[in-house]
């Protein structure tokens, strides 16, 4: 038994002025004293995007019924009982980022005070601390839950929170991870971006039978791990080379890629070794005509044709989008009883995004301090093996990077599923990534 709360919270500046009403919808057991139980702060990323992915596919009471297997259904959707949403083991706010969902700015306000790196985390940051006091959850083990740029959000907001409003968390439960953003981006001189995605790539060609047969008599996880092998070490080490390999070594790594990758060697030394993603896309099942998703490599779809470099949409993000917006704007209004006129943003115009650093944008150190000062605080990553968005390698050169003594990797665990970014649109992924946050909320209320 529980209660369903939809809802704005005012944010107001020093001077009492409203600047913006922040939507959300909280779930609470019932029967339970409030601040004796944990409760996790949801929310996707983009940045732009409404909170309605996790919420209606992973952690609330009801969610989104897909097709078989994840894959997109035929309308009109359904919505369906979620038996492994999370609030058996925690209470859930489902928080939509301002300018997305129905999170709305105040009349007047520039897009600009919003709309950046630092001025969303304060945002957040000030939801978190008014909710706490609004509901009374103050001595609740707390939890922040992001996915997607939410990490990005997540890393910065245990930071945030400690500094301004003195909340210490209990853990932080990550979600197709990007914090350091050198491991996306196609900048010249970064290798690390494609050292990052290549184990991708790999898990995305033995998942379409394009690897060789000894490659692909293994599983998922042996056959990531063979490609992890070759991607640290003379992969890695042929990139840093660069025009110093020999023509003899260059055609020696050409064919180990193509091996690992399902393409042709002819192809692979035409790239000069590094396979763009969006090209990666295009290219696995050129000669099916198809190209796979970026979301989630699993799904393919024709494009208008075979020969361009870059695909014409991404088939894996267009088969959740109507599903989760009809389920949700129907779920929010009749069952919720929020009745607004307002278009629920599920992506939002959040553009231009500052983001004030350099070259890259990179908050593992803002995470590494905020688990510098609490020594109770702990990360649980879940990285999908078919997400061509924030690739599984990325994360992990990550946390291998966010500190160097032994009490930080003691305190970060990571999880790994056959799925996309949103691995929990595969039922049995949804129970098995369940379980292991389940696990983790239970395990870190008990860390001494």
């Amino acid at each position: 038994a529980y209660t369903a709360t939809a809802g704005t919270l005012a944010l107001t500046g020093a001077s009492g002025k409203l600047r913006a009403n922040v939507f959300f919808v909280g779930y609470t057991k019932d029967g339970v004293p409030a601040g004796s139980r944990p409760i996790a702060f949801v929310f996707n990323g983009g940045p732009g995007s409404a909170s309605v992915w996790l919420h209606m596919g992973l952690v609330g009471p009801k969610r989104v019924q897909m097709g078989e297997d994840g894959f997109q259904p035929a309308p009109p959707y359904s919505l369906v009982d979620n038996d492994d949403s999370l609030l058996d083991v925690a209470d859930v706010v489902a928080i939509d980022a301002i300018s997305t969902g129905y999170s709305r700015m105040a009349e007047g306000e520039d897009g600009k005070n919003f709309h950046g790196v630092r001025q969303d985390i304060e945002a957040f940051s000030d939801f978190i601390r008014l909710y706490l006091t609004r509901f009374n959850r103050w001595t609740s083990p707390k939890y922040l839950l992001g996915e997607s740029y939410g990490t990005v959000r997540s890393a910065g907001l245990s930071a945030d929170l400690q500094s301004r409003h003195g909340i210490e968390l209990n853990g932080i439960i990550l979600v197709s991870s990007v914090i350091d953003f050198s491991t996306l981006s196609e900048a010249p001189g970064n290798d690390i971006n494609y050292a990052s995605f290549f184990p991708t790539l790999t898990a995305t060609a033995w998942y379409h039978k394009r690897l060789p047969a000894d490659l692909q008599a293994m599983d998922i996880a042996k056959v990531s791990e063979e490609s992890r092998r070759f991607v640290w070490g003379e992969y890695m080490t042929a990139l840093l080379k660069g025009s110093r390999l020999s023509m003899a070594e260059r055609k020696d790594m050409a064919a180990k890629v193509a091996r690992l990758s399902g393409l042709s060697p002819e192809f692979v030394e035409q790239a000069n070794l590094r396979i763009s993603p969006g090209r990666y896309r295009k290219e696995l099942l050129r000669d099916k005509r198809l190209t796979v998703g970026r979301l989630d490599s699993r799904y393919t779809a024709l494009d208008r044709d075979a020969a361009g470099e870059t695909s014409e949409f991404d088939p894996s993000n267009t088969a959740l989008q109507g599903a989760y917006t009809a389920i949700f704007s129907d779920y929010v209004r009749n069952q919720l009883k929020w009745e607004s006129d307002l278009p629920y943003y599920t992506s939002g115009n959040v553009r231009p995004w500052e983001y004030e650093q350099g070259r890259y944008l990179n908050l593992t150190d803002n995470l590494r301090s905020a688990m510098a000062r609490n020594p109770f605080l702990h990360v649980f990553v879940a990285n999908g093996y078919y997400d061509m968005a924030t690739p599984f390698a990325g994360t992990e050169y990550t946390f291998d990077h966010l500190a160097f003594e032994k009490t930080y990797a003691d305190r970060i665990s990571m999880g790994y599923y056959e799925g996309g970014h949103m691995m929990y649109s595969r039922p049995n992924m949804l129970k098995a990534l369940k379980n292991d946050m389940a696990q983790f909320i239970k395990r870190t209320q008990a860390a001494k």
